[in-house]
Order: structure tokens, then sequence, then C-alpha cells
């Protein structure tokens, strides 16, 4: 099991995934532990809000509900590519991840705007530039397996409640 914690300062001025990055091989556990504020992990794919196409075309999207403080979500990953991620309430404030599983493929490992002009992508919501800005490099996840947060960990970061 490879657990991702959602966190959150107490305003929830500040919130992230952490790690925000990880490579991880096809049938391991992701687990999302909520410890603060409430969040969701949600894919991007265009059945979850209209928002862009960013994991393989094969998979399966996923979207959890919202959890409070000590609940999580389970997943299990089985095509291998890239899986971008976001928090519903917070993708605005840059609340995002990035999975590599197995190998760097898919529309993740695309430009954010590479399916501008594409006539089923004509309704498809763009990446937040402010979320753009947080997901690690794919080169830097595989190099390094894991990506921690940057700054989350800085005074007024907290979990559990």
């Amino acid at each position: 099991m490879v657990e991702i914690r959602m966190r959150s300062d107490t305003d929830g001025g500040r919130v992230g995934f952490d790690p925000v990055g990880l490579l991880i091989q096809p049938g391991q556990t992701l687990r999302w532990i909520c410890e603060a504020n409430y969040h969701t992990a949600t894919a991007y794919h265009p059945t979850n809000g209209g928002h862009s196409l960013r994991i393989p075309r094969a998979a399966t999207p996923w979207s959890s509900d919202l959890l409070q403080p000590g609940e999580h979500f389970d997943l299990t990953l089985t095509v291998p590519g890239v899986y971008d991620y976001f928090c519903a309430p917070h993708e605005q404030a840059g609340m995002v991840g990035r999975i590599v599983l197995g190998v760097a493929s898919g529309p993740g490992s695309l430009p954010f705007d590479w399916f501008k002009g594409m006539a089923e992508a004509k309704d498809w919501l763009p990446v937040p530039t402010a979320a753009r800005a947080v997901f690690p490099a794919i080169a830097d996840i595989v190099r390094r397996n894991t990506i921690p947060a940057v700054g989350l960990a800085m005074a007024g970061m907290h979990g559990g409640g």
C-alpha cells in the first residue's frame, strides 16, 4: 500500500497532496488519507466534470467521495501510463498530483493542451494555470520515484484534524 497524504493549513489557503509525484507498478494500491480540511482524489477525465483527459485512455476514471479528516480512499491502478489527478474543492489552489504507473505514456505524458482543436475535446476544461505549476516533471518522478510536496511541511500545515 502506497500512502498519499491530503494536507491543508488551518484556513485551507495552502493545500496539497504529499507526495505530489509517485512512480509505482501496476497492481499496487494507493491510499489517499485526509489529514485536515476536506478533499477528493479525482482523475483528470471528461466524465469528471468535463476535465481534460490526463490518464491513459484504457484506464477507468475515478473520483472519491468528499473525505473528512481521518477518512481515506483506496484505488488500485492496472493500466500503465501517467495519471494526473486533483482535489475537486481545491484544484484552483493547485492541489494536484501525478502518478507514473510503470511507464510514462498516454495523455498525461503529453503537453497540457495536447487536445486543442479535437472535436471530441471541444468542451473539455483545461488544467488551471496554478495547478500546472505544481505537477512535478515526469522525468523527475521516474528518476526519484517519489516527489514530496514542496512547502507542506512548513509551519501551519498539520494533519489529524
